[in-house]
């Protein structure tokens, strides 16, 4: 049965390196409620994140743009842009 998630393409931005160890904790406790909930499946970054940047798979569209537009990473420019894309989870 296929399952419609909501995947969040994170863009870095200029300072990543620098900015993301200063707001990783506030990050960490920001996607832990989203899972405790049950809204996040998946996150993490892709190979060389300064260029290639993150991602995260979520269970409704409304979650995935509440979570992109409060994560602390956005708010403070570690990631300069995001994107919500709906997928086909044909695995689901």
């Amino acid at each position: 049965m296929t399952r419609v998630r909501y995947v969040v393409l994170y863009e870095s931005g200029p300072d990543v390196l620098e900015l993301a160890p200063v707001h990783m904790a506030a990050h960490v406790t920001h996607y832990e409620g989203f899972a405790a909930r049950g809204l996040l499946s998946a996150i993490g970054t892709f190979e060389q994140p300064e260029v290639n940047g993150s991602m995260c798979v979520l269970t409704t569209r409304a979650a995935a743009e509440a979570f992109a537009a409060t994560d602390p990473f956005v708010v403070h420019g570690v990631v300069r842009a995001y994107r919500v894309h709906a997928w086909s989870d044909v695995l689901a």
